[in-house]
């Protein structure tokens, strides 16, 4: 072989070690996270002893490839009063219902990685949560007016007496009358009622929450 040609191939062969050298020498890269279920979950009640899993896959590049990273990310909720998470494993805290997001992050070479996913916690036996009762409503009460710390406004049925317990329950598609009590010399008027006769407010109680207010003058 000429020396040419030895130059040519030796050439070549530091060309392509050269290349391989680049090509293993980088970090095997975190590039997106998914949570999984990516639906999220759905507690039926706010019950703490309850639990669910979720699971964190990565993707990475250098070379390409998924793993579960779901002991190695860092798992948080925007709602820590609504939920527990630790490991992927969330568990409602007992104390109402709503909907949180959950997010599992982590640092890759400085490349800061999060995935989100949802939990619902809700309540059959509250209106006012998801999933609540659809035979119940929520009637809420407030008072306004220069007179308001004079005047009282209770239900019939009872469950409200404001000031003091402003918000209560009742069935759906019932009639409720809320009557003002002003002070003396004192008059009301009403927003937010089905009837208004006199100082009593009339509703007929929807789905979801009723709010009224009683001003006192």
């Amino acid at each position: 072989m000429s020396g040419r040609g030895m130059k040519s191939l030796l050439g070549a062969g530091l060309a392509l070690i050269a290349t391989s050298w680049l090509s293993c020498g980088q970090d095997h890269k975190l590039v997106s996270i998914e949570v999984q279920p990516t639906a999220g979950f759905n507690f039926g009640s706010p019950d703490p002893a309850a639990q669910a899993n979720f699971t964190a896959i990565g993707t990475f590049v250098h070379p390409p490839g998924t793993a579960d990273i779901t002991n190695q990310v860092t798992w948080k909720t925007d709602i820590p009063q609504l939920l527990a998470i630790n490991k992927g494993v969330v568990s409602p805290q007992g104390g109402g219902c709503g909907v949180a997001d959950i997010s599992a992050s982590m640092n890759s070479g400085g490349n800061f990685v999060v995935g989100y996913s949802t939990v619902t916690v809700s309540d059959s036996t509250n209106a006012l949560c998801p999933g609540g009762s659809s035979t119940l409503g929520i009637v809420s009460v407030s008072l306004g007016g220069a007179g308001a710390g004079a005047g009282t406004v209770t239900s019939a049925p009872a469950g409200i007496t404001c000031p003091g317990t402003c918000i209560a329950q009742f069935t759906v598609g019932n009639t409720i009358g809320l009557n003002a009590v002003p002070g003396a010399g004192g008059t009301v008027s009403w927003v937010g009622c089905s009837t208004v006769t006199g100082n009593t407010c009339s509703i007929v109680v929807p789905k979801g929450t009723t709010a009224v207010t009683a001003t006192f003058n």
